[in-house]
């Protein structure tokens, strides 16, 4: 299904945007990595090409939050493959701090990254897509669907990126593109982060670990990669992980005092 398609992945120099770029890879698909950093770009490479033999893959510097970089990229897929099947959203960041602490500043700072940065790649992506009847995949988080304490800006960042995806389907379903928001708990890291927390000296020393102290066990990134290529073949909407979650989700919606409750048990 996958053999000659064209698949960027955002975010894709570690972690879960690398994991989805060696699977797609490993499927005969034609990927591009995208990221800031281009040395960290080569690097993810050549370990997915060590990994997967005859792997068509290639790298483009691409800072999401530049209106410039963004039209670059896809001008160059345009002209060097004319077509685009699957957009995967994944650049982005978390946050740590009290939301009370957290600047404007800092809202902004997060916001064109998580939500501006996906919005200025889907829109460069769309005509492509339109023409292939292809794949958007947002990568969204648990704080998608419910926010915690002491992540600053994160869940008004990641709840807005669920909206905008329920918007793109309702809009772009009858069109043939396909849209999937991935809401998982925090995934497990081979490495340090890419980037240094912030506002962290009035958080507990337990919102410094990953998912901000959410007790869920950590997320295999090639399990979610896996998962989220499956999604795609059956073109359903929204991949939960771990799947309890949606429980939770119900009952802030129904009850938010018990919701909240529910929360601070479980952080």
């Amino acid at each position: 299904m996958w053999r000659d398609k064209v698949v960027v992945v955002t975010g894709g120099s570690s972690g879960l945007g690398r994991a989805i770029g060696m699977r797609f890879a490993g499927l005969g698909a034609r990927v591009v990595l995208v990221a800031r950093d281009f040395e960290r770009l080569e690097a993810a490479a050549n370990e997915i090409r060590n990994i997967c033999s005859d792997v068509k893959l290639e790298v483009l510097r691409c800072d999401v939050t530049c209106q410039s970089d963004v039209d670059f990229l896809f001008r160059r897929i345009s002209d060097e493959f004319g077509s685009l099947d699957v957009l995967v959203n994944n650049a982005g960041r978390s946050m740590r701090g009290r939301v009370t602490d957290t600047t404007p500043e800092q809202f902004q700072m997060l916001f064109d990254l998580n939500v501006l940065g996906m919005i200025r790649c889907t829109s460069g992506a769309l005509p492509l897509l339109l023409g292939s009847r292809g794949h958007i995949v947002n990568i969204g988080s648990l704080a998608s669907k419910s926010a915690a304490k002491y992540v600053g800006a994160y869940p008004v960042t990641k709840f807005a990126v669920a909206a905008y995806s329920q918007q793109l389907r309702l809009e772009l379903n009858d069109e043939g593109v396909h849209v999937l928001l991935v809401c998982p708990g925090p995934i497990k890291r081979d490495g340090d982060r890419l980037y240094q927390l912030d506002n962290t000296a009035k958080i507990p020393e337990s919102a410094m670990k990953q998912g901000a102290g959410v007790k869920v066990k950590l997320i295999d990134p090639i399990v979610l990669a896996d998962k989220i290529i499956k999604y795609c073949e059956l073109r359903k909407p929204e991949l939960v992980i771990p799947a309890k979650a949606k429980l939770l989700f119900a009952i802030s919606q129904i009850s938010p005092t018990l919701g909240d409750w529910i929360i601070k048990r479980s952080t």
